[in-house]
């Protein structure tokens, strides 16, 4: 699974990997910009499973509470996505911090077709 979600994280990045990114940069935005936009796929690619699993877990509960909340104090609707683009922030600054502790690095190797991934 996680190598499906890597692959799916190289595919969307091609355009930005193309521009000059060695395998030998470190890119700790990859792990920031995938965490932000999914909570915790930023810490499933610096190999936190656990911290993945919670993130994206509480992302999950953020819309489910939020929006059953809102059934019984309608302006919890407004409050939910305040709360998700908080938790989305605070989760790509964490896989971004870790990922440049860790030295993360995605990109091209010299022959200009294979990537490169690790950290």
């Amino acid at each position: 699974m996680r190598k499906v979600v890597v692959v799916g994280v190289v595919a969307m990045c091609l355009l930005f990997v193309a521009f000059g990114a060695s395998a030998q940069d470190s890119d700790p935005w990859i792990p920031g910009l995938a965490s932000f936009l999914i909570p915790g796929l930023g810490q499933l690619l610096n190999d936190q499973m656990d911290k993945a699993i919670t993130y994206f877990a509480v992302d999950i509960a953020i819309w489910a509470l939020g929006f059953y909340g809102a059934m019984f104090l309608p302006p919890l609707l407004f409050a939910t996505p305040a709360l998700h683009l908080a938790w989305s922030i605070y989760s790509g600054f964490d896989a971004y911090n870790v990922a440049k502790e860790q030295g993360f690095t995605i990109g091209t190797v010299e022959n200009g077709l294979t990537f490169s991934y690790g950290f």
